[in-house]
């Protein structure tokens, strides 16, 4: 029998998506930034070659890179930070933290499952495992970012939050770092939102999922 029900709070919803293009912005404005000093690279390939500076336009902007990354910084914390309150308050942290002993092992069913490898999936609530464990790594990453930024934004005004992550280039590589976990995860997510159907983007977009009671609710 289908049911309709509410899976996504409005709350989780709107936060989920205002961030999406804050992300998207501090990606971007980040990029105008890292053209003034692209110190990393794989071996001799370096993540951006000149090319794609001159074709995306991002070379010579570092004002405006700056500019907007520093206004749009605020915005992400603060989105992050009532984020994170209001799943306190509301107790929906009660459906994204891994609490079982079984998580890893249960995530890594998922991703078994996610890879046609294994038919049954752990039972879950809302969330499956591998999800919990992603939806918590990112709001790790969150403040990470902001601290490792802030180090790097203010390294003489904040020298001590500097010198505690082990210093201004440490710092800025693990900013940097953080960056393309960004990247991985928005690409593993679209793939699995795809993956899961139009019922479970629905839910995400209007709060209300089609369920069939007769069966298991599947990874999304």
């Amino acid at each position: 029998m289908q049911t309709i029900r509410l899976k996504h709070l409005a709350a989780i919803r709107w936060f989920h998506w205002i961030n999406f293009p804050l992300l998207a912005a501090m990606i971007w404005s980040g990029l105008l930034i890292y053209w003034a000093f692209p110190t990393y690279s794989l071996g001799p390939i370096h993540f951006f070659p000149s090319w794609v500076y001159s074709t995306f336009h991002m070379d010579h902007r570092l004002a405006d890179g700056m500019a907007l990354h520093f206004f749009f910084m605020w915005l992400f914390a603060i989105n992050g930070l009532l984020y994170v309150l209001y799943t306190w308050v509301s107790g929906e942290w009660r459906y994204l933290l891994p609490r079982k002993r079984t998580a890893l092992r249960d995530a890594w069913h998922v991703l078994l499952h996610d890879l046609h490898l294994r038919k049954a999936v752990p039972e879950q609530e809302k969330y499956n495992a591998a999800q919990q464990i992603a939806y918590t790594a990112i709001i790790l990453m969150g403040a990470g970012s902001l601290i490792t930024g802030l180090a790097i934004y203010k390294p003489a005004q904040l020298n001590w939050l500097t010198e505690l992550l082990g210093g201004y280039q440490v710092a800025r590589m693990l900013h940097f770092d953080l960056t393309v976990l960004y990247v991985l995860f928005f690409l593993v997510h679209v793939q699995q939102v795809l993956a899961a159907g139009w019922n479970n983007f629905r839910s995400m977009v209007s709060g209300w999922e089609s369920r069939d009671e007769r069966e298991k609710r599947p990874a999304s």
